[in-house]
């Protein structure tokens, strides 16, 4: 798995099942079903979790909400 050049971390970690609350969890399970899948975990320090989930083609990110729900139009920067 590829580490994060900035941290020394996975993007997905080992344990992101246990990072993600059930309607999150519920939501991936679902979205799982259609090829979608966990991209990364941002974790910055003192803030809430950025969880980004990526369709099977690659051409569609969203951002996995508290309550279960994605956002299709995120405002974060990613990184190339």
């Amino acid at each position: 798995m590829e580490h994060d050049k900035r941290k020394g971390q996975d993007p997905v970690p080992h344990e992101a099942a246990k990072m993600l609350n059930e309607l999150q969890r519920l939501s991936l399970k679902q979205l799982e079903a259609f090829g979608w899948r966990l991209h990364f975990i941002r974790r910055p320090l003192f803030q809430e979790l950025v969880v980004v989930v990526i369709d099977s083609a690659g051409e569609k990110m969203g951002i996995l909400e508290e309550d279960g729900s994605i956002d299709m139009s995120p405002a974060i920067k990613l990184r190339e």
